[in-house]
This record gives C-alpha cells, structure tokens and sequence, in this order.
C-alpha cells in the first residue's frame, strides 16, 4: 500500500475511536441521568409520553433504547479495531 493510503486508514482509525469515545462517555451520562430519573419518577415525564403509559412500559423502552445503543457501539468498536489491524 503506497503511504498516503495507509495514513488515511490511521487517520480513520484515530477519528473512529475518538468517535467511540464520545459516544461511550454519552451513553454512560445518558444512563446516569435515567437512574436519576427513575428514582424521582417524575409526574411530568409521563405527560411527556402521552399520560397513557406506565412506568414498567417506560423502564421497558428506555431498556431497549440504551442495548440498541450498546449494540451500534459495539458494532463502531469492531470497526475502529478492523481500521486500526489494517492501518498496521
């Protein structure tokens, strides 16, 4: 492989895991903020999904949403290390 393709590989590699990164610190901040949450459970909130759900149905989605974010996370982790073996 001539240089110039090799450093972009390692550049896409170094933004891929930066971008891991943020992503890793979001989702724990996210997941903190809903402990806090659902220790208040806050009336609000269930105005907020329309009044006509409870909190076992919220928890369940809010469970949901957070694995499919570990799951994109874990996908952008395979790739950032298949960019990082190539760029060696």
């Amino acid at each position: 492989m001539n240089s110039e393709c090799v450093q972009a590989i390692r550049q896409a590699s170094i933004a891929g895991w930066w971008t891991v990164l943020i992503g890793a610190i979001w989702l724990t901040v996210v997941w903190l903020v809903w402990l806090l949450i659902l220790r208040a459970k806050p009336g609000w909130l269930i105005s907020l999904w329309g009044g006509n759900i409870g909190w076992d149905k919220i928890q369940s989605l809010m469970i949901t949403f957070m694995a499919v974010l570990k799951i994109i996370l874990f996908v952008g982790v395979l790739g950032c290390l298949w960019l990082t073996f190539w760029g060696w």
